[in-house]
């Protein structure tokens, strides 16, 4: 990779046509609507023009996109208008999304966020344990239990689902 601090325009095209889809993907994982995924993905690469970190791959800059993403959209989320607007009206402003979800991945989407990213990245992004856990930077262990509890609460969602029919 290059190693001048400044990055240029043809190297940001570069970088935006390698991973827009997976950040988009990343934010819809947190923001759950189109218009609201479009900002932060708009919001990541806006942070990449103004960063100078000298990637040493392009896993590490797929990397450096995933974490900045991820933290943008739980900045976000955090931020003091979402706690006074109730879920119960984002129903009615939601936008239809611009990928297909099945009804795995909607479970995915529906666990706690602790479960919810590492499982996301492991089976749908094929990271492995360690790269996750360097993305997320938190012990391989702790990675590796959140991906066995988010597996059994999904096997619990899915014999619930059984249990119904």
């Amino acid at each position: 990779m290059k190693s001048s601090l400044l990055r240029t325009d043809e190297e940001l095209s570069r970088i935006y046509s390698r991973h827009v889809d997976t950040v988009y993907r990343v934010c819809f994982m947190y923001m759950k609507n189109q218009a609201d995924t479009e900002d932060m993905v708009q919001n990541t690469f806006l942070r990449l023009m103004r960063d100078r970190t000298v990637f040493e791959s392009e896993e590490h800059e797929k990397a450096w996109l995933i974490r900045t993403a991820t933290n943008l959209c739980k900045d976000h989320l955090k931020h003091w208008w979402n706690r006074t607007t109730g879920m119960d009206k984002a129903a009615d402003k939601a936008v239809e999304q611009s990928f297909e979800t099945d009804s795995s991945l909607e479970k995915v989407l529906a666990l706690p966020p602790k479960y919810k990213t590492p499982m996301y990245l492991y089976y749908y992004e094929g990271y492995s344990t360690v790269e996750i856990a360097r993305i997320l930077r938190k012990n391989q262990s702790t990675v590796r239990g959140w991906l066995r509890k988010g597996r059994q609460l999904l096997k619990m969602e899915i014999e619930m689902e059984g249990d119904l029919e």
